[in-house]
């Protein structure tokens, strides 16, 4: 997918800021006469700015529609709730914390776009975001030149690992997810284990899909693997909507597996015209994160057995086994009820180590919390693994080594962490669940 330039991303917010923001975003705020916590979040199409001008101001740039809606859904609610936790212990360095939101549409152009004015009208330390890996390599060329930190719950593209070691982020990039090395290692050591021997790839073309591709080929053969279509790679338009040749092509060469890393609206059509040409029977399906949304097994479809396609089907996602990951969940039920989804703890540890390191800096500004991110996050200070017991502590000049929901989130100098997978499969009756875990070795 092409990259969009951060003058182009300028262009767009010049000559159509009002028009799309007031589509896409919401502003949360707590006003400056309580510390109640209490948040509030408003109608889409409208803005609130009653909070301090010196408080600490974050933005949240996540799918809630396009590509990746199944999944940003799932998670868009973990930073609201951090948010309005901070508050209700007293916010960060004397003042409420403000958030605003903004979907990124599962869209570089419009995740440019929206951080561009995330970062120059509304003036945020830091964003959580974004998900989609296209689209924060588009966010990410707005964010280091503004001086911003931008941490994703789940952009998992190895390409960030290698632009970091070059230092192109200048320090204003971390996630809380795992690259895509370590998932590509795992779901290689798990094909290996299920005996496949011969497996063919198909992924959608941009830098997820393309990374994941790349990392997985080196693993598998080095594993004594082979990929039958190594010399003619699938690799598929993220904007088409229709598959037929691309899934022929997928399937070609009797593989005993086929590595089909997609994003869910997509991901499904591909699918479906796989198992509708007959090309999927007898044939192994192994998914990534990109689809694990209960949900998916849905927009599949059915046979005309009256059976799930997916049926059987076995993928990988980074899973959750942090210290706060109880608490997390606790909370979730009190104040949304039900179960976080995939990526939730991802995205509140994300929003809690901006907060965490804004504190530390003693300074609301993305310079404090790029200088400050890894001492929190890894660094030989108390360990907590509730927000507000690390802030009251830092407030009081300790160190504090957070361990998030989602892992114990050692940033490391690439801005990456190592996390736990869940293997997940799809039952007959088209539910998913997680069979086991895996840690790449």
């Amino acid at each position: 997918m092409p990259k969009l330039s951060v003058s182009l991303a300028l262009s767009l917010v010049t000559i159509a800021s009002s028009l799309f923001m007031a589509a896409c975003e919401n502003t949360t705020t707590t006003n400056n006469t309580g510390t109640n916590g209490t948040t509030t979040t408003p109608e889409a199409g409208t803005t609130t700015t009653t909070s301090s001008a010196k408080g600490l101001k974050i933005g949240s740039l996540l799918p809630t529609t396009g590509d990746l809606a199944s999944i940003g859904q799932q998670m868009v609610g973990s930073v609201p709730l951090l948010v309005e936790t901070v508050n209700a212990c007293g916010g960060v360095n004397g003042e409420p914390v403000t958030l605003i939101e903004v979907d990124d549409q599962t869209d570089p152009k419009a995740g440019a776009a929206g951080m561009t004015k995330l970062a120059t009208v509304d003036k945020v330390a830091g964003v959580v975001g974004s998900f989609a890996s296209s689209v924060s390599t588009a966010a990410i060329s707005v964010a280091t030149p503004n001086k911003v930190m931008l941490i994703s719950p789940g952009s998992t593209s190895p390409v960030f690992t290698e632009k970091a070691q070059k230092g192109d982020f200048q320090g204003f990039w971390a996630r809380t997810a795992p690259p895509d090395t370590y998932q590509a290692l795992a779901l290689a050591q798990l094909a290996k284990k299920k005996g496949f021997q011969r497996v063919s790839t198909v992924v959608i073309n941009n830098d997820y899909g393309v990374g994941f591709e790349k990392a997985f080929v080196e693993t598998f053969e080095k594993l004594g693997g082979t990929i039958v279509n190594k010399d003619k790679p699938v690799r598929y338009d993220p904007k088409a909507q229709t598959f037929d040749t691309e899934a022929a092509a997928a399937f070609a060469g009797k593989p005993d597996a086929v590595l089909a890393v997609m994003y869910a609206e997509t991901g499904s059509l591909f699918l479906k015209a796989a198992y509708q040409q007959g090309v999927a029977k007898g044939v192994q399906i192994m998914l990534t994160d990109g689809v694990k949304s209960d949900t998916f097994p849905e927009q599949v479809g059915k046979g005309s057995d009256g059976k799930y396609l997916l049926t059987g089907a076995i993928g990988t996602v980074p899973g959750s086994d942090g210290k706060a990951l109880a608490a997390f969940k606790k909370l979730w039920q009190e104040k949304k009820g039900g179960t976080p989804g995939e990526y939730a703890p991802q995205a509140w540890d994300a929003a809690a180590l901006l907060v965490l390191s804004a504190q530390a800096a003693k300074e609301n500004t993305g310079v404090g919390i790029a200088a400050k991110l890894r001492e929190v996050a890894a660094g030989e200070g108390t360990e907590v693994s509730d927000v507000c017991e690390g802030l009251k502590l830092l407030k009081e000049g300790q160190k504090i080594n957070y361990q998030g929901a989602s892992g114990n989130v050692d940033v490391d100098a690439n801005g990456d962490v190592v996390g736990v997978y869940d293997v997940w499969t799809v039952g007959d009756e088209g539910k998913i669940k997680v069979i086991d875990k895996v840690s790449p070795q």
